[in-house]
């Protein structure tokens, strides 16, 4: 099982590399042409917004009840039956979802008052951010759109995964990237308010997105005519496990959105540190947590269908022992580098070295969680394949409320880092209380061997972190180089951690066999 996961796994972060790749070149363009000013707070705003709903509506709510109930569907051997269940899933989420749109475009207004309150109350009394309401209300009439492409785009996704054909779900997303980097190259320079060229591109991107999937659903004869199945069986126990796992899943969404809101009465550039920071976040989620979570899922479904509890603690063994190999390293890394990254990443254009040790603050703060994100990813499948949303709703709304009460501790004395901070520190519960539930009802039991794994990757790490950061110059220094020598430097680092990094798990005995289930290992 273990090979086919790992086989499945380098596919998905394969293609998910090019897309995080294309994400942070677009990123790059987005520093170069807004810098982290009131033209970047207001389009990450607007930007988040439509995201937060996809997590809801798709890849996140919606994957994780959808998945388990097709692979019930598909393990039956019934293509009609299959096809009949796409249909209504089809007609009825998407019913949903375009009438949400259509009220997120007519009430673009009301969303920005809500979630940029502070900005909200400057135009209602004429103070200095009035000018950021009225341009966000109109970016979010035109970024909101994306929900639309994006949730049957993550739904065609859902389908290929269940039959295995992992790489066209996982490349999608470089279309919206290229989009993006398009728009603010082509369109920005015709443009008043070059901003506005990103929300376009946010538009073009769903579309295009969209379009790309539905030539595979045809390959394997699942492209489908939607219709209206609200009390469809199968609809009936999506919905059913849909709606508490919309919680469940989106705590971290839920906790950026409150973040927006608080930093909407920061000073300017609030709201940019911490999208910065946290697109950083998002490179090794995506291309390691994220690509764990997409192949684990189904095979956690199946041996829950199966009924074979001892494969799928195994097969739990399995992602974590894969997110502790590589996220470690990329939360120390990430933290030992944080400012030499953001300056090279984004030190042009509009982003000087200010913002480079103002968002290297946040990212700091942000990367004490990273690892806790990275283990969500992993352990909530645990439940959500056993059909249980229940659960994880309990938990997110625990840790949603821990994040609320770290952001009142933590705002005054530390502003927008203590938001990041907070975030971090729900994060971490959140992991913590959903190991505990797997541990406690008996689903998943590491084994001792992960147990010894895991302590070497720690000192691994440590040995890697210590040397990288010993090497590195400050931030001066950093920002006095050019372009090419940061690069350089840069890359040199990250060759001799991941280097030190490898040697010293070889030198701990760490082998190519401690990476397969214990059954095989």
């Amino acid at each position: 099982m273990s090979k086919k996961l790992i086989k499945s796994g380098m596919i998905v972060s394969s293609m998910t590399l090019v897309s995080r790749v294309m994400g942070l070149v677009r990123d790059v363009v987005i520093a170069n042409l807004l810098g982290a000013g009131a033209a970047a707070d207001v389009f990450f705003f607007a930007n988040r917004i439509p995201n937060f709903l996809r997590r809801l509506f798709a890849e996140g709510a919606f994957n994780q009840a959808f998945v388990p109930v097709m692979t019930e569907y598909k393990k039956k051997g019934d293509e009609g039956e299959v096809r009949e269940l796409l249909a209504a899933v089809a007609g009825t989420l998407g019913g949903i979802v375009t009438l949400v749109t259509l009220l997120g475009v007519i009430g673009s207004g009301a969303l920005t008052a809500l979630f940029g309150w502070g900005w909200f109350w400057d135009w209602l009394h004429g103070g200095p951010a009035a000018e950021k309401f009225e341009l966000a209300s109109l970016m979010l009439k035109i970024t909101f759109p994306y929900l639309w492409f994006i949730t049957f785009t993550a739904m065609a996704g859902a389908i290929l995964n269940t039959f295995g054909r992992f790489a066209v779900s996982s490349f999608t997303p470089v279309f919206l990237n290229i989009a993006m980097i398009a728009a603010a190259w082509w369109i920005a320079p015709l443009l008043e308010r070059p901003e506005l060229s990103l929300a376009i591109g946010v538009f073009l991107g769903g579309l295009v997105q969209f379009l790309f999937q539905y030539p595979f659903l045809r390959q394997i004869n699942m492209l489908v005519w939607p219709k209206w199945g609200w009390y469809h069986p199968g609809v009936v126990k999506i919905r059913t496990l849909m709606i508490p796992a919309l919680f469940g899943v989106s705590v971290s969404q839920i906790n950026l959105l409150i973040n927006t809101m608080l930093a909407s009465f920061l000073a300017t550039g609030a709201i940019s540190y911490l999208y910065y920071s946290d697109r950083l976040l998002e490179f090794p989620l995506g291309l390691f947590a994220v690509a764990i979570s997409t192949v684990i899922l189904p095979a956690l479904a199946k041996t829950h269908v199966d009924s074979d509890p001892a494969d799928f603690s195994r097969t739990m063994d399995w992602g974590v022992r894969m997110v502790m190999l590589l996220g470690l390293p990329a939360m120390i890394g990430i933290a030992v580098l944080r400012e030499p990254i953001l300056r090279v990443l984004f030190m042009r254009g509009e982003f000087g070295l200010h913002e480079v040790s103002m968002s290297g603050a946040s990212l700091l703060a942000s990367t004490t969680g990273l690892l806790s994100l990275m283990l969500i990813k992993v352990l909530a499948p645990g439940y959500y394949a056993r059909q249980d949303t229940r659960t994880p709703v309990r938990i997110g709304i625990m840790a949603m409320v821990a994040n609320m009460a770290c952001n009142l501790v933590f705002i005054y004395p530390l502003g927008y880092v203590g938001l990041a901070l907070a975030t971090a520190c729900s994060g971490t519960l959140n992991a913590v209380l959903l190991f505990k539930g797997l541990y406690q009802q008996g689903v998943y039991r590491p084994s001792r061997q992960t147990g010894v794994f895991c302590l070497k990757l720690l000192a691994a790490t440590l040995v890697m972190g210590g040397l990288i950061g010993y090497l590195s110059p400050d931030l001066a220094q950093w920002g006095a180089w050019s372009m090419a020598k940061a690069s350089w430097e840069l890359a040199l680092l990250l060759l001799m951690g991941g280097s030190v990094y490898g040697i010293c798990l070889l030198a701990f005995g760490i082998r190519p066999r401690h990476l397969k289930s214990s059954r095989e290992g």
